[in-house]
């Protein structure tokens, strides 16, 4: 089963709320142990512009300083 969470502060460490629905359906019980997956979500085209708006080398700079270490 996948769900998606939100991880929040949780004294000095950080941790998830499994929802009632998720602890039902898959037998979930306190002190036994499970095994959980962590896959981060993926920057969408949006947010990586607003990372790479501030990029101030021409790109033809850049493809020149690639190339160096060909040489």
């Amino acid at each position: 089963m996948e769900i998606e969470v939100i991880p929040r502060k949780w004294g000095s460490s950080i941790g998830i709320v499994i929802p009632q629905e998720v602890v039902e359906t898959e037998n979930i019980q306190e002190n036994k142990k499970i095994k959980i997956e962590i896959k981060k979500e993926r920057a969408k085209a949006g947010e990586l512009w607003g990372i790479l708006k501030d990029w101030k080398k021409p790109t033809q700079q850049i493809k020149d300083e690639m190339k160096k270490g060909w040489d």
